[in-house]
């Protein structure tokens, strides 16, 4: 490799290394975070995965011709 090229690759070492340090010690903490919030709340827990596998509601339909319809606030 010509020297250009080790000082390219030991720059991008140095600026990399600690970024994926700091990345990977914020995605623990998180993780931990998680962890802890699911011992504490093991109801929600379950709620939360219950709702995610949950059919969605379906789309809301116009009425039809037969549909009788007032408003509330009579016009003037």
């Amino acid at each position: 490799m010509s020297e250009r090229m080790v000082d390219v690759a030991g720059f991008l070492f140095i600026v990399a290394v600690p970024l994926i340090l700091v990345a990977g010690g914020l995605l623990t903490l998180f993780a931990v975070g998680a962890l802890f919030e699911a011992l504490d709340h093991p109801d929600q827990l379950r709620a939360r995965i219950e709702a995610a596998f949950r059919r969605p509601e379906p789309p809301p339909r116009t009425p039809g011709a037969e549909h009788y319809y007032r408003r509330y606030w009579p016009a003037r």
